[in-house]
């Protein structure tokens, strides 16, 4: 029977866990096991300094893991403890509630950290997120419907890689969904932007008169996102993005730029 490691990065109360768990158990066994707290911006961060704990649980009726760690933890714990140490068929992490797009976003991501772990151990692995608006709070109906809307075409997506595999050279997917997404929602193959926030740090002074500083970003206007980027697809187009991702983003060295460097 096909095996989807499913996990996230908003731990086990997230909507688009759940939207994703009930479009997904008809088509395998599922094994749900994600962090025990939020834990976005930890990007790829295995734990080494402290004990790891995994407690089993029934939230809404079904069975999960949750991990005292990050997404890619619960990757590797889920396959080295959980499944004893058999491989998953895939590794699905979302949906995240925030998109995951362009560099300076994704390599922070813990959502995308956990397909990144997948590969890593040679899993087909994908990461979903959706675009959700920074400056709004929203119902939680609507959060609802567009996670569902979502996970019909995660659903399209996890099956086509199940059936055929990832494309040649591609290790994961990084798919990202507009807000906007309903069932008539183009789908765009990108390329990794490099940015989406122009960055910001706030100096302050706390109680006891030490200086604290306080990070932020302000996302960069439309006309910066570079036409054929995921970022541009999904925050400006208003369409699905999907961006094949490769654990070697080296360059061939086939130039002669540090060829002083490697004669000596």
């Amino acid at each position: 029977m096909t095996t989807i490691l499913l996990t996230n990065d908003d731990g086990v109360t997230s909507q688009g866990l759940w939207a994703l768990y009930d479009i997904l158990e008809p088509i395998g066994q599922l094994l749900v096991i994600v962090p025990d707290s939020p834990r976005s911006a930890t990007g790829m961060s295995l734990t080494f300094h402290k004990p790891l704990r995994i407690a089993k649980m029934k939230f809404r009726k079904r069975h999960t893991y949750v991990v005292s760690g990050n997404p890619a933890d619960c990757v590797f714990l889920g396959v080295s403890q959980v499944l004893a140490g058999k491989l998953p068929d895939v590794v699905v992490s979302g949906i995240n509630q925030g998109d995951n797009v362009t560099a300076q976003t994704v390599f922070a991501s813990g959502t995308v950290a956990a397909a990144m772990q997948g590969a890593v151990i040679g899993v087909k692995s994908l990461a979903f997120s959706l675009a959700f608006p920074e400056d709004k709070r929203l119902p939680g109906r609507l959060t609802a419907h567009k996670f569902e809307e979502g996970a019909k075409f995660a659903r399209k997506i996890v099956t086509r890689i199940l059936d055929e595999s990832l494309p040649q050279g591609v290790d994961y997917l990084n798919i990202n969904f507009p807000f906007e997404i309903d069932p008539t929602t183009p789908v765009k193959m990108t390329r990794l932007g490099k940015r989406k926030y122009n960055d910001n740090v706030i100096e302050r002074i706390d109680p006891r008169g030490r200086r604290y500083y306080w990070q932020w970003g302000a996302i960069r206007p439309d006309e910066e996102f570079e036409e054929g980027t995921d970022a541009h697809a999904v925050l400006v187009e208003k369409v699905i993005s999907i961006t094949p991702m490769q654990l070697d983003s080296s360059m061939n060295a086939n130039g002669s730029a540090f060829s002083d460097l490697i004669d000596g």
